[in-house]
């Protein structure tokens, strides 16, 4: 099966334009091969969703050629979220990595970057010097990277730097899935509907219960000024559609009545986020996971009392969704 599956993703396919860059430039010349291997993840019986396949055996500190680059946009675009095992690799290499999907974008909360990479949001629950190292709470509510932007997140890449004993598992829901998985007449209901995101729309709910996390000056709030979004998505490389709402981000559903978009939303947040479409990620130690925002929600799982867990995540930016 794994051997099938190579042949079958090993064709190039580009769903976005790498952008030039010193490190794909590089790989690029060199012209070198991997053996690496593409393994889906298995499922629980019952699953309703293609996330998750495993990349086994690649070195990305190491120059990555043409061939072997289009084979893993391929496994992206068929799966959305890609594990790349034992990635032992510096901040420095995974900007240039995550450089070679498209330009990356910069997290509003400035005092969680990795200190000499800005390119880098560190998502931590450790506490130093009494303050955070990073963002606590990062994905405490359903949500997809940076919707609140006019050109919302395409991709993330979060690379564990430490992990907890126990707990801090990441759950990823499949929106296509979900988007099929309705019922005839809600998807005629959907058709040409428009959503605002809002990043304050949890702001201060998350303040209340993180004394670490920080007011937002009058520029940050500039920043992250309200966007508006079609309910549904479609990718446009293979036309895919995709639920594109959540209880982190999505405020209202624009032209309904504040009743009936409060009752819709509230029906697309409890459908998309079912167990049958659910991918649950065990964190392994080094484990770097791409995912694809325009095609899953994801929501962290928390950490007992006493652990500690740190990573470190770049975002793609993506199109203005259509």
């Amino acid at each position: 099966m794994s051997a099938l599956f190579d042949v079958l993703t090993a064709h190039p396919f580009f769903f976005r334009r790498p952008v030039p860059d010193s490190a794909s430039q590089a790989g690029s010349a060199a012209g070198t091969t991997q053996a690496f291997s593409l393994r889906p993840i298995q499922q629980p019986a019952g699953a309703q969703t293609r996330l998750g396949v495993e990349v086994v055996g690649l070195d990305l500190s190491r120059p990555l050629g043409p061939d072997d680059f289009a084979r893993l946009q391929q496994a992206h675009q068929d799966h959305s979220v890609v594990v790349y095992r034992n990635q032992r690799i510096s901040p420095a290499e995974q900007i240039a990595f995550s450089r070679r999907f498209g330009p990356l974008q910069r997290h509003v909360l400035r005092n969680y970057q990795l200190p000499g990479h800005d390119e880098i949001l560190i998502v931590s629950n450790i506490i130093e010097n009494g303050q955070p190292v990073g963002l606590g709470d990062a994905g405490a509510y359903w949500h997809s990277d940076l919707s609140y932007k006019p050109q919302p997140a395409m991709g993330s890449l979060l690379h564990a730097q430490e992990l907890p004993e126990v707990g801090g598992d990441t759950l990823f829901a499949d929106q296509v899935a979900a988007y099929e998985a309705l019922p005839y007449t809600l998807k005629q209901q959907l058709v040409g509907l428009l959503a605002e995101h809002s990043y304050l729309l949890k702001y201060e709910a998350l303040r209340e219960r993180n004394a670490f996390r920080p007011t937002l000056t009058a520029a940050q709030v500039a920043e992250v000024k309200p966007a508006v979004h079609p309910v549904v998505r479609t990718d446009p490389q293979t036309g895919r559609k995709s639920l594109f709402v959540s209880e982190h981000f999505t405020t209202r559903i624009l032209g309904l009545p504040e009743g009936r978009s409060a009752a819709l939303l509230a029906e697309l947040f409890a459908h998309s986020t079912q167990p049958q479409f659910v991918y649950r990620h065990h964190w392994r130690d080094r484990d770097l996971v791409f995912w694809d925002n325009r095609a899953v929600l994801h929501l962290a799982t928390g950490v007992p009392a006493g652990q500690r867990r740190k990573l470190y995540r770049t975002t793609i930016e993506g199109d203005v969704p259509v």
